[in-house]
């Protein structure tokens, strides 16, 4: 028999040892064994106990202890897997149950228990390929609401009462719509199984997101000492039947496509017709954001229409399911119409509170332009889109 030789010297097994001895018997050729010694006093009762552990035959010999490598580890990895490929290209579609929490691309032991959750578990689902470089924009795309909003610009610039008023209440709108956008994406989150990683990342950074922008309206509602203004509730009822959705798909496109996606119309209204710098910048900050958040959502539906003939019936029905649980409720806060008309009008008087008026109107249109624009990269016709994006909540989101 071909005897290797190693000398542990003075690590005990309490040290590290094992990974030296693992390390000598991956040498060790079919029918040989290893010849262990050190001067560790209870090396020999340490590696006894090792060896047993790991299906290895042990003996104590005058010279030393003789490993020689039994089955046990091989026997332990015999029905072990690849979980796909550390890359995006080594996604399989529907990775099983039991890989869990594994790392893509480990080998995976058989067996073990098969943790809860992960029900979002089809490539088809929940994918996008434009996901990985979402993700990586996002990461680099962080910011912090202390630096990056010049909160000083504010400083002895008070807006008049009125004015003020009304982008406090645009602000509580906002915190309450993107309190929801936070909630839903938190929710996804934990259903997905972890072999899709980058949508993983992708959700969690989306969350993050609204919950940088929750802190940024608040922030800037309350900057002058002003109490937060009304929540209405019709828009709670509409904000609720968001998080009532429990398929992935269908929250996505609720929340992402057709909410978030005329979010960035209102955004850019505000951008336009800020009254204040501090204000200007929430709103560019948070748009830039939720233009991501968009991109996702569309990417992975066109990437779902592609191989799920089905996918489009279901998206109309929950649009029409949608409309249907709000058709008794008042839609957009009163309060928030008004306080855009203000914005947009910047003075009381009656030309301007005409043209402020029309802003708005130019905004519900752009809202619908947007949402049927989206609808047909969908696959939706013209005719379709027109009809669903009319029947999008009142509510905006």
């Amino acid at each position: 028999m071909t005897t290797a030789r190693l000398d542990l010297e003075r690590l005990g097994f309490e040290q590290g040892a094992h990974i030296l001895v693992e390390r000598a018997l991956r040498e060790v050729p079919p029918g040989g064994g290893l010849r262990v010694v050190g001067d560790d006093p209870a090396l020999a009762v340490h590696l006894r106990t090792w060896c047993r552990s790991r299906g290895h035959r042990f003996a104590v010999e005058a010279d030393g202890c003789l490993v020689e490598p039994g089955s046990g580890d091989t026997q332990r990895w015999a029905g072990a897997q690849r979980a796909g490929g550390p890359e995006p290209e080594g996604i399989v579609r529907r990775p099983p149950a039991h890989w869990g929490l594994a790392a893509r691309g480990a080998l995976v032991e058989a067996g073990g228990a098969v943790p809860p959750g992960f029900d979002v578990a089809d490539r088809d689902v929940v994918w996008a390929d434009l996901a990985p470089r979402l993700y990586a924009h996002a990461a680099a795309a962080q910011w912090d609401p202390a630096t990056a909003v010049d909160w000083s610009a504010a400083t002895g610039r008070a807006l008049p009462a009125d004015i003020e008023a009304a982008v406090v209440q645009v602000m509580t709108y906002l915190v309450e719509n993107e309190q929801a956008a936070l909630v839903i994406p938190a929710r996804l989150l934990a259903r997905v199984h972890p072999h899709f990683r980058e949508v993983q990342q992708l959700l969690a950074v989306q969350a993050a997101d609204e919950a940088r922008h929750v802190e940024v309206f608040t922030r800037r509602a309350l900057l002058f000492g002003t109490r937060m203004g009304t929540s209405s509730v019709g828009g709670r009822a509409s904000l609720t039947s968001l998080l009532h959705e429990a398929d992935f798909s269908l929250a996505s496109f609720l929340l992402s496509v057709l909410g978030e996606g005329s979010f960035l119309a209102l955004l850019g209204f505000l951008d336009e017709h800020a009254p204040d710098p501090v204000t200007r910048q929430v709103t560019r900050l948070a748009r830039i954001d939720e233009a991501r958040h968009v991109a996702f959502g569309v990417a992975h539906l066109e990437h779902q229409a592609a191989v799920d003939p089905t996918l489009r019936g279901r998206l109309r029905a929950a649009v029409e399911r949608r409309h249907d649980s709000l058709v008794d409720t008042a839609g957009l806060n009163a309060d928030v119409f008004d306080g855009l008309v203000v914005l947009a009008a910047g003075e009381w008087t009656p030309a301007a509170i005409a043209r402020g008026y029309r802003a708005v109107q130019r905004l519900q249109t752009a809202m619908d332009d947007g949402r049927r624009q989206r609808l047909e990269r969908l696959g939706f016709p013209p005719d379709e889109s027109a009809e669903l994006s009319a029947l999008h909540t009142r509510n905006f989101m």
